[in-house]
C-alpha cells in the first residue's frame, strides 16, 4: 500500500466532546497506528477536525454573550485537549472557519453553479435546528424524524444542488461497489432507501437575514452556505486543490476509509458521493458507519442528561483502559451499552488480572532470578512441549493478526480477543512450568530459557497492542525492551467496585 488516508467526521462544537466523539477518534487512531506500526505503511494521513458554522453555533454563542468566532475558538481547545489525553495521533486538524477551507468551499460552489448543478428556487418546508436538516414533510406532531424535537416552518428563497440528477448514478455505483458502505447492514439500508425513494434536490444555502454565521455564497450577497455542504468539503479541502482547469489534485484522495457515526450516514453515503461525482472527483473507497454508545436503552444526548464525559472516565480508569473497553466491548458497527459495571469488569478482569498480572510476574521473575539482566536468548534446541506450544501460538497470531484490521473489514474486538488468548496462554504457561521449582532445584538453564521465552512473548504482545493501547505498550517496552530491567509501577492496579 503506497498511501493510506483515513478521516473522522468533523465534530460540531456547540457542546463539549462526549464519549461518542472519543469512540470515533480512538477507532481512527487505532487504524492509523496499525497501518504505520503493524503493516508498515509509510505514507499514512489521519485527518480530524471541527465543524464550526450553522444556527446552533450562532445560538450557543449568543447565550454566552460571545461572537461566534470567540465561541468556537474556546470549544475547539476542549476537543484538542481530549485528543491529546487520548493519544490521538492525527496528522492534520481542520477547522471549517480556516481560510484554506473557506476558499475551497467557495471554489466548489462556483464550479457547481457554473455547471448548472446549483440553482435558485423557493424553499417551503420544515427545518430542524438541532440536526441542521430540512424536511419537506412533517408528521402530525411536527417533530423531527431523527431527533424527535420540534420542527420550524420555513418559507424562503434558497440555492439548491441537483441531488436528484445523480440518483441513478449513485444507485449503480453502490451496487457495483459492495465495500463502499460498511458494515453490510448500513449498505443494505442505503440501497433500500434509494430503491424506494426519489431524492429531493438539496437546499445548500441560508438567507443571511436568518443566519449570518456561515461561508458566504460567492454568487449571492444574501446567502451563506448550508453547514452540511460546507462541512463535507473538509475531507478534500484538507488534502488537495483545484488547478487552473478546475481539476482536483491530491496525492491523498481518495480516502481509504472514512469513519462516521450511523446517525450521519445519509449525508455521507448519499450527499457526499453525489457532490464528488458532480465535481469529477472519485468517491472514497469505504465509508464505515459505526454504532452508538447507549446508556441503558437510550442514546447519549445533552437533552436527556445522560452524556458520559471521557475526561471523567480517563481520570478514574486511565486512557488505555478507556481505549481498550470501547474497542473490545462491542463489534465495531454495532451499538454498545456503557456502564460503570461493564468498564470496571473489563478493567479488573482483562487489564489487571490478565495483562497487568503477566507483566508484573515476568518483571518480578527477572528481578528475583537474574538481577537486572534480562535473559534474551532462547535455546531453541532444548524446548519442552509447553514452551513450543506458547511460541507456536505467538507465531500463528503474528501471521494472522494483520488481517483483523485489513480494510474494509474492521474487527477491533476480534484482534484484541486473539491477543488476550496469547496473554492468558502465557499466564497459564507460568503456572504449568512452576518457575519457583526450577529455581529451588537449581535448574538454571531451563529457568533462563523459560524467562527468555516470556520476555520474547511479552515484547510481541507489547508490539501488537501498540495501536490499541500505546501508553501500555510503551510502558512494557520501557521495562523489558532492553537488556537491563527497568522496573515500573503495576500497569493496572485493581479497582474495588463502588456498588
Amino acid at each position: 500500500m503506497e498511501k493510506f488516508y483515513i478521516t473522522t467526521p468533523l465534530y460540531y462544537v456547540n457542546a463539549e466532546p462526549h464519549l461518542g466523539h472519543a469512540y470515533t477518534n480512538i477507532a481512527a487512531d487505532t487504524i492509523a497506528r496499525y497501518m504505520r506500526r503493524i503493516l508498515g505503511v509509510h505514507n499514512v494521513w489521519f485527518l480530524t477536525g471541527t465543524d464550526e458554522h450553522g444556527q446552533k453555533i450562532e445560538r450557543a454563542a449568543r447565550e454566552l454573550n460571545l461572537i461566534p468566532q470567540e465561541f468556537v475558538d474556546k470549544m475547539v481547545l476542549k476537543f484538542k485537549e481530549l485528543w491529546e489525553k487520548l493519544n490521538i495521533s492525527y496528522d492534520d486538524f481542520i477547522r471549517t472557519t480556516e481560510p484554506r477551507h473557506v476558499k475551497f468551499v467557495e471554489k466548489v460552489l462556483e464550479i457547481l453553479f457554473k455547471k448548472g448543478d446549483i440553482y435558485l428556487s423557493d424553499y417551503q418546508g420544515w427545518y430542524c435546528i438541532p440536526c441542521e436538516t430540512f424536511w419537506t414533510e412533517s408528521n402530525s406532531d411536527n417533530l423531527c424524524p431523527d431527533c424527535k424535537r420540534p420542527l420550524e416552518r420555513i418559507k424562503e428563497k434558497n440555492y439548491f444542488f441537483r441531488l436528484s440528477k445523480y440518483q441513478d448514478w449513485l444507485l449503480d455505483y453502490i451496487e457495483k461497489h459492495p465495500d463502499f458502505i460498511k458494515p453490510p447492514s448500513r449498505y443494505g439500508e442505503v440501497l433500500s432507501f434509494l430503491n424506494l425513494n426519489r431524492l429531493n434536490d438539496l437546499c445548500i444555502s441560508r438567507p443571511k437575514d436568518r443566519l449570518s454565521w456561515g461561508i458566504p455564497i460567492p454568487f449571492s450577497k444574501e446567502h451563506v452556505t448550508y453547514v452540511w455542504f460546507d462541512a463535507l468539503m473538509n475531507y478534500i479541502s484538507a488534502v488537495g486543490y483545484f488547478d487552473d482547469n478546475e481539476r482536483y489534485i491530491s496525492k491523498w484522495w481518495p480516502a481509504e476509509i472514512q469513519l462516521i457515526g450511523k446517525d450521519i450516514l445519509r449525508q455521507h453515503a448519499i450527499y457526499w458521493p453525489i457532490i464528488l461525482n458532480a465535481l469529477g472527483i472519485q468517491s472514497p473507497k469505504t465509508i464505515f458507519a459505526h454504532g452508538w454508545w447507549m446508556v441503558g436503552e437510550s442514546k447519549m444526548s445533552k437533552s436527556k442528561g445522560n452524556i458520559v464525559s471521557p475526561f471523567e472516565v480517563i481520570s478514574q480508569y486511565s486512557v488505555d483502559a478507556l481505549r481498550y473497553f470501547l474497542l473490545r466491548e462491542v463489534s465495531f458497527g454495532m451499538d454498545g451499552i456503557f456502564s460503570e459495571e461493564a468498564i470496571l469488569r473489563r478493567y479488573n478482569s482483562d487489564l489487571a488480572n490478565d495483562l497487568g498480572n503477566l507483566v508484573y510476574r515476568v518483571v518480578n521473575m527477572i528481578e528475583k532470578y537474574f538481577g537486572l539482566q534480562i535473559p534474551q536468548e532462547i535455546d531453541m534446541k532444548n524446548l519442552d512441549d509447553l514452551t513450543n506450544k506458547l511460541l507456536i501460538k505467538m507465531e500463528d497470531l503474528v501471521k494472522k493478526e494483520p488481517f483483523y484490521l485489513q480494510l474494509p473489514a474492521v474487527n477491533f474486538n476480534d484482534a484484541l480477543e486473539n491477543i488476550w488468548d496469547l496473554i492468558n496462554t502465557a499466564n497459564k504457561y507460568i503456572e504449568d512450568k512452576k518457575p519457583w521449582i526450577l529455581s529451588r532445584e537449581n535448574r538454571i538453564v531451563e529457568l533462563r530459557n523459560f524467562v527468555a521465552t516470556l520476555v520474547k512473548v511479552l515484547n510481541k504482545i507489547a508490539e501488537l497492542i501498540s495501536p490499541f493501547m500505546p501508553q501500555t505498550s510503551n510502558s512494557i517496552l520501557e521495562q523489558i525492551g532492553k537488556n537491563s530491567l527497568k522496573k515500573g509501577l503495576p500497569l493496572f492496579p485493581r479497582i474495588d467496585p463502588k456498588y
